[in-house]
């Protein structure tokens, strides 16, 4: 998809959508430089799994708590790579609050679902969550990235994250890109190979992540543009 092309999309939704909101112009600002791409991840998995700690070490040293404490309902956290920023929503896992995720994956670009490796009773349990969480009509039909991780690879009785990726069934997930990293949260080991690949992900080509996302919304209009445009291109 050349320049020309590139202004044609973005002209149109601007000139369409004057007062919609603005996630696909800022993924489209992206293109043109004029600011550095914004993500939204939401942080899953069952409770005691390691996902506020995880996210206290992606932090700046300066800016991480010294005791964690279990989420309740949910929190919000930010960090930075060389060239995103991430937004995170880092939601309870207790069973009572697992019923407030899906309402926040809309508004989700990207997925870190944590799974404790030592807990193998609950095993089952994470497996339903995903599940789940796949097949909600809000993620089902996007291309939205998912990133594992085999937490607390620390413990004796830990499951290697191979067999974590088997009993999850992961390798049936076809129409999303997935990732999965053995991590030891306290000590900050694997989380840095997580957050590389989140990120070549969300920058190979976001043109392709808008063209997604409309294809998937509810504007006929808009999607029809966007059939033309892709066709023109090819």
């Amino acid at each position: 998809m050349d320049r020309w092309m590139d202004g044609r999309l973005k002209l149109y939704y601007e000139a369409s959508h004057p007062n919609r909101q603005m996630g696909l112009f800022d993924k489209l600002a992206g293109w043109l430089g004029l600011k550095k791409k914004e993500v939204n991840v939401l942080c899953l998995g069952l409770d005691n799994s390691g996902k506020t700690t995880i996210i206290n070490q992606l932090k700046p040293s300066n800016a991480q708590a010294q005791d964690i404490v279990p989420t309740i309902g949910f929190s919000i956290e930010k960090f930075k790579t060389s060239s995103l920023s991430f937004t995170v929503f880092d939601m309870s896992g207790q069973g009572r609050y697992r019923n407030l995720w899906e309402h926040y994956y809309k508004e989700g670009q990207a997925i870190i679902f944590v799974i404790d490796s030592g807990d193998k009773l609950r095993m089952v349990v994470a497996k339903e969550e995903l599940d789940t969480l796949l097949n909600h009509p809000d993620i089902k039909h996007r291309r939205i990235p998912i990133l594992f991780f085999a937490n607390k690879m620390d413990l004796r009785d830990a499951l290697s994250a191979v067999k974590v990726s088997q009993l999850l069934c992961l390798e049936n997930i076809k129409d999303k890109p997935w990732h999965i990293c053995a991590s030891d949260a306290v000590k900050g080991e694997g989380l840095q190979e997580g957050v590389d690949w989140l990120q070549e992900t969300h920058c190979a080509d976001p043109r392709e992540e808008v063209i997604a996302d409309i294809k998937h919304s509810g504007d006929s209009e808009l999607r029809a543009q966007c059939q033309i445009v892709s066709f023109s291109h090819a």
